[in-house]
C-alpha cells in the first residue's frame, strides 16, 4: 500500500499525473466533469512509483494511464480515457488520437502543452516542467 491507500490496480485504470502542478490539477478536474466515465485518479508524489513499473522521469514528463496490463503516456493516456467511455463519439476520437497522422500531431501538441504548462491557465511557477541537464 501506498500513502494514498492504493495499490497496483489489478483491475481497472488509474490516471496518475503532477499534483504539485496547478494546471494538471485542473485538467484532470475539468475531464472528471466532462467525461461520463472517469478512472480512479492519483498524483504521482502518492505513489510507489516502482509499483507501476514507473520512473520519476516518467511522471514528471507525462500524465498517464496504468493498467494491470498496459502504460499509456501523454497524448495516448488522453486517447486512453476517451476510448473507456460508454459514448460512440467520445471512443472514435479516442482511437482518432492513437492513429497516424493524427497521433502525431496530438504528441506535439501534447508536448507543446506540457512543456507551457506554467503558462497556461491555471498554472503556476511550480507547474513548471524540470530542466533538461
Amino acid at each position: 500500500m501506498t500513502e494514498a491507500g492504493l495499490s497496483k490496480p489489478s483491475k481497472g485504470p488509474l490516471l496518475v499525473f503532477d499534483g504539485d502542478c496547478a494546471f494538471c490539477t485542473s485538467a484532470v478536474n475539468r475531464l472528471k466533469a466532462i467525461l461520463p466515465v472517469f478512472p480512479p485518479t492519483s498524483p504521482w508524489q502518492w505513489l510507489d512509483l516502482d509499483e507501476y513499473g514507473l520512473t520519476t522521469d516518467d511522471v514528471t514528463r507525462y500524465a498517464w494511464v496504468v493498467t494491470s496490463r498496459h502504460q499509456y503516456a501523454g497524448h495516448l493516456a488522453g486517447s486512453a480515457l476517451l476510448r473507456m467511455q460508454p459514448t460512440f463519439g467520445w471512443r472514435f476520437l479516442g482511437h482518432l488520437i492513437a492513429t497516424p497522422p493524427v497521433s502525431w500531431v496530438a504528441s506535439l501538441v501534447y508536448d507543446w502543452v506540457a512543456a507551457n504548462r506554467h503558462r497556461l491557465p491555471g498554472g503556476t511557477p511550480a507547474c513548471a516542467m524540470p530542466r533538461a541537464e
